[in-house]
């Protein structure tokens, strides 16, 4: 069974992966403090208004940190993912993390918000809050 607490999930990591995803939880909480932290799909996930916008997931090699908006972001340096506005950043060590950029991209999710709550209802179509 996989981790119930975001503290349980870095507690399953190995160094470094743990130092990246301390780091990444510390600087999402401080740069979206109204934000609501929760494991979803066994990866830790940031909420606004009940859309994803923030989460990271161990992969083989890397730690993924993806923007469920990022693809609209002002802020340069994150890569497009997947087939909607997803955007993301890797990490094999916690001194890669940059910090003003990590916080740009944390501005840009508080401003430019798409509604992946209701994309199902809307039958796969997504539309801008923000």
């Amino acid at each position: 069974m996989g981790a119930s607490t975001i503290s349980d999930y870095h507690a399953g990591l190995a160094e470094p992966d743990r130092a990246i995803c301390d780091r990444l939880r510390q600087e999402i909480d401080a740069g979206l403090p109204a934000a609501e932290a929760k494991m979803w799909y066994a990866h830790p996930v940031w909420f606004l208004e009940g859309n994803p916008i923030v989460g990271y997931s161990k992969l083989k090699d890397c730690v993924r940190l993806i923007f469920w908006s990022g693809q609209s972001f002002d802020a340069p340096g994150l890569q497009p993912t997947g087939t909607f506005k997803a955007a993301e950043a890797r990490f094999t060590d916690v001194g890669e993390i940059d910090s003003a950029a990590l916080a740009a991209w944390l501005e840009d999710s508080r401003r430019i918000r798409w509604d992946y709550k209701n994309i199902t209802k809307r039958k796969g179509r997504l539309e801008r809050l923000f």
